[in-house]
């Protein structure tokens, strides 16, 4: 993500467990609807498996199993962002995109200590916008150096089977 003190920043907008988050652009690939997920056994328990576009096999995470929030059935609006996260391309669920926004250096600040349902090291900061909050999430972060060595081990072990 972008400095604080650097330009402007253009985030996709989602909704997860009735807060607001945002991811920057420029690591979104694209938004499709919610497919069907090959589960992929041996995984980390927020990896919901992998879906295939256009010949690449993409690991799915549940973001809301990830920041350990309640599961929700899922509806019309839920969405898969594929994302660029950590030179890795990964699929994120999450229950609604809303919106692309371009958010104002100056009306980003750093996380407060304490924000509720998500690990503090997952946010770059928060920008507000009115009278909305949003979090700006981190991606490289959302994953751990552990977890990335066991899904790449759980997908490279699928793909020479």
């Amino acid at each position: 993500m972008t400095d604080s003190n650097s330009l402007d920043l253009q985030v996709v907008v989602f909704d997860l467990d009735q807060q607001i988050y945002g991811v920057p652009i420029s690591s979104v690939l694209e938004i499709i609807r919610l497919e069907k997920i090959t589960g992929l056994p041996q995984a980390p328990y927020f990896i919901e498996g992998i879906i295939e576009i256009r010949g690449r096999v993409i690991p799915v995470m549940d973001l809301r199993k990830r920041f350990g929030m309640q599961e929700a059935e899922h509806t019309q609006a839920t969405r898969i962002i594929i994302v660029d996260m950590d030179n890795t391309t990964m699929g994120i669920i999450v229950d609604a995109v809303t919106e692309v926004l371009h958010i104002s250096s100056g009306a980003i600040q750093p996380p407060p200590p304490v924000i509720d349902n998500v690990d503090r090291s997952f946010i770059h900061g928060v920008a507000l916008m009115g009278e909305r909050m949003i979090i700006l999430l981190e991606l490289d972060k959302v994953l751990h150096d552990k977890e990335k060595e066991v899904l790449e081990s759980v997908l490279t072990a699928e793909q020479l089977a």
